[in-house]
């Protein structure tokens, strides 16, 4: 039986060395800071960890270099999302063969697939590994949007859980509303920008990207839920939704992980091309933003 995936879930940001390899050292540092802060989780590899920039390779190696340095401390996704199915079988059976407890995946992107398509590449991953398998919902990148009844038949292929990055949150309700009749079902919001309202609807963690740089605000807000003070919590989201504004500020959030992570004295090396390093003085705008809400 897996760990529990719940809480605080950073899209872990890939450190890169200039010339596009891992960054081994910065990646282990980045492990321990979450570690260290008290993260509940890391889902490595998505859209903020460049998954779909690696070569297979590569992503193999990120898989054992974060489950190695957070030494259970931390409960770890691997996002394993490519455009081939075999690939993405491949990079499955590696997390899960090493100890990883979780793997998800966005649905294969580039072509525009239909239902069925979609639907066989997840039976594909759910027949290729004995832990749980999340779909990615990211109608942005992949094209695809996970609707209430594809959801239903990719739970019939053994599909147990899903991030929900749709950014909205009528609709996530509306797929909490399909699964009403199989509690065993867990969503994860997959933006800090509707944490809160998603955890009342029955989430149970959050893939949040703020949470790459400033962990410690949306481990603040968990707990005021946890805590039932939603008051206070309710305020906490808005001022989570002004750092999100901020995070923004330049074209690529990515990109724009690694500025703040530098600023907070972390170094993760750089972004892999063709994401560009955040531009001087957006960086310094978004990082004067920052500091005046207090989280620099």
């Amino acid at each position: 039986m897996a760990e529990q995936l719940l809480g605080i879930i950073p899209p872990l940001t890939t450190p890169f060395t200039a010339q596009g390899e891992v960054y081994e050292e910065g990646l282990r540092r980045l492990v321990e800071f979450h570690a260290e802060k008290g993260t509940h989780g890391l889902f490595i590899c998505g859209t903020y960890g460049s998954g779909p920039l690696m070569s297979v390779a590569q992503r193999k190696k990120v898989h054992e270099i974060v489950l190695d340095q957070a030494k259970g401390r931390l409960t770890i996704v691997a996002h394993v999302g490519t455009a081939s199915t075999e690939d993405a079988v491949e990079l499955a059976k590696h997390a899960a063969a090493i100890g990883i407890p979780y793997v998800s995946s966005i649905s294969p992107f580039y072509y525009r697939h239909d239902e069925r398509t979609v639907t066989e590449y997840f039976r594909a991953l759910v027949n290729a590994v004995d832990v749980p398998v999340y779909v990615y919902n990211n109608p942005h990148a992949a094209a695809v949007t996970i609707t209430p009844g594809l959801l239903r038949r990719l739970n019939d292929v053994g599909v147990q859980g899903i991030k929900d990055s749709g950014f909205n949150y009528i609709e996530f309700t509306h797929l909490v509303l399909a699964m009403a009749d199989r509690p065993a079902f867990r969503f994860i919001v997959g933006t800090e920008g509707i944490a809160l309202p998603a955890w009342m609807a029955g989430a149970k963690g959050c893939v949040a990207g703020l949470a790459n740089a400033f962990p410690e605000i949306m481990i603040e807000l968990w707990n005021l839920f946890q805590a039932k003070e939603f008051e206070r919590a309710a305020e906490l989201q808005l001022k989570v939704n002004r750092a999100r504004q901020i995070l923004h500020i330049p074209s690529s959030t990515n990109a724009a992980c690694y500025a703040a992570l530098h600023a907070r004295g972390i170094d993760v090396g750089y972004p892999k091309a063709p994401v560009l390093p955040v531009e001087e003085n957006k960086a310094q705008e978004m990082i004067a933003e920052f500091r005046k809400i207090g989280l620099l």
